[in-house]
């Protein structure tokens, strides 16, 4: 599996606070079957720390402290976690230090778990008019977007990949979110489960298997698409391959 959205790299944001940490974080992603893990530290104004251009040599750093402590760890992929905020400032050159591995083709842009700021799907379309194809971290996660499905549907048909989140796929406490992001599956509308790991667990863990068995139930096929040959391209930079069809549900028809 490939997971695009994690933050195990140490002391920079809201990820591990230490190497140890952080390898215990990747220890756990690789025993669940996770070969590829894209590093992408948040990119925005309160996470100072959080340098562009030192990523790589970040990833490059946890990935040498693994083979010293003996630790079997994914593969690390430098990215990053833009938001809109900074990606509206930012250079063309910092743009694709974010992107994944650098190519310049896709970037993960963070969806705010609280009030959406005006002008967000402008600042998305200007992104991709800057020639980036957008992935979308846990849309489901914004109540604004929860209340209006359809301008996700909106902006996938403008070219625009969502990523959902694997706790959405097993949250007991929000049934109504899990049932939304089923639905996003089932109408195609998402493309990539992705953990947001932030620690080893239980809290936001690197767990993406358990996931996707919930989803392959109700979704089918399409679940472990989302999980292998989906990323795989985004971070080649190519388009998606076509996916298993998992039936027809309700959003599309709505919107």
């Amino acid at each position: 599996m490939i997971d695009l959205h994690a933050h195990p790299l140490p002391g920079v944001d809201d990820g591990p606070a230490d190497v140890e940490t952080a390898l215990a974080l990747m220890e756990v992603a690789a025993t669940d079957g996770v070969t590829v893990m894209a590093a992408t530290p948040h990119l925005r104004e309160d996470f100072p720390l959080v340098r562009v251009d030192h990523i790589p040599a970040r990833c490059l750093a946890l990935g040498a402290a693994a083979r010293r402590m003996g630790v079997v760890g994914p593969a690390l992929v430098p990215g990053g976690e833009v938001s809109v905020t900074w990606a509206t400032s930012a250079t063309d050159h910092e743009l694709v230090a974010a992107s994944y591995g650098g190519r310049g083709s896709d970037l993960l842009v963070e969806t705010p778990h609280g009030r959406l700021p005006p002008g967000f799907d402008e600042a998305i379309f200007r992104l991709a008019v800057r020639g980036f194809r957008i992935l979308l971290a846990h849309p489901e996660r914004n109540a604004s977007l929860r209340r209006t499905p359809e301008r996700l549907a909106a902006l996938v048909r403008s070219g625009v990949l969502l990523q959902v989140e694997a706790r959405s796929l097993v949250d007991e406490a929000d049934r109504g979110l899990r049932r939304l992001v089923l639905e996003l599956i089932r109408e195609e509308l998402a493309h990539v489960i992705a953990s947001d790991a932030h620690s080893p667990g239980p809290w936001r863990s690197p767990s993406l298997s358990v996931a996707v068995r919930a989803a392959e139930r109700e979704a089918g096929p399409r679940v472990r698409w989302m999980v292998a040959d989906a990323p795989a391209a985004i971070l080649a930079g190519e388009p998606l391959p076509p996916g298993p069809r998992p039936g027809t549900g309700r959003l599309r028809r709505r919107s």
